[in-house]
């Protein structure tokens, strides 16, 4: 819901960074690697109960999520980094409530409960920019991404302030879990509702793509630019 908000503020500082890193000679696949190993030790921190030192490294992960786009922004984007970010990014999430309960097995079930629900997110989200992609449909809503990024209620600035809170309120995770996982079901919903409305008639849903670029009604060139919200 925030994420293209947070962006504007955070992509300044973001590829000024970037481009320091780039000059030293560090590409973009590398701070992806290297960010997610961050999120490996984080899940070391919430399986022995060190909250402060996985909100430290939860912290540092989401870091290098913002700066290998911007070292990519300035050395050139693959297609393998691309992947690399989001199948990375969503083993980071599945992992954080998983290693948490190993840490508290008296929150497996709704531990189990959240990673259901980001299984639905981001399936709905993988599914629909593969057909996007497919259909040529575009948005600069987030910044220049490998993917189509379809907005909801529960993005990546919402789990992070998850990871956030259960870091600090340990013993409230099981509130926490059930609360943001119900919350990522209404996401699912709103994205599979925004799949009928695009792709069932091959046109644009209002209320789901901002700043979007889609294939028009005749030949595959024939094109139209269409603002609509994102759906919040």
């Amino acid at each position: 819901m925030f994420d293209a908000r947070v962006r504007q503020l955070i992509d300044p500082s973001l590829d000024r960074a970037g481009t320091v890193l780039a000059r030293l000679g560090l590409g973009a696949n590398a701070v992806t690697v290297g960010g997610f190993l961050f999120g490996v030790g984080a899940w070391v921190a919430l399986s022995v109960e060190a909250y402060p030192a996985a909100l430290g490294l939860i912290a540092a992960n989401r870091v290098a999520d913002g700066l290998d786009g911007a070292v990519a922004r300035r050395l050139g984007s693959t297609d393998l980094g691309g992947y690399l970010d989001i199948v990375l990014d969503f083993f980071f999430y599945a992992g954080v409530p998983f290693f948490f309960a190993v840490g508290r097995s008296e929150v497996a079930l709704p531990a189990a409960f959240l990673v259901f629900s980001f299984v639905g997110t981001g399936s709905s989200f993988l599914a629909f920019a593969a057909v996007a992609a497919k259909r040529g449909i575009s948005t600069g809503a987030r910044g220049r991404k490998a993917i189509y990024y379809l907005g909801g209620l529960t993005e990546g600035a919402e789990t992070i302030g998850l990871f956030v809170l259960i870091c600090l309120l340990p013993d409230h995770f099981a509130v926490f879990a059930w609360v943001f996982g119900g919350l990522c079901w209404v996401t699912t919903a709103t994205r599979v509702a925004a799949a009928v409305g695009t792709f069932r008639a091959g046109s644009v849903a209002v209320g789901v793509i901002s700043s979007t670029t889609v294939p028009g009604p005749g030949a595959a060139s024939d094109r139209r630019t269409t603002d609509t919200q994102v759906i919040s």
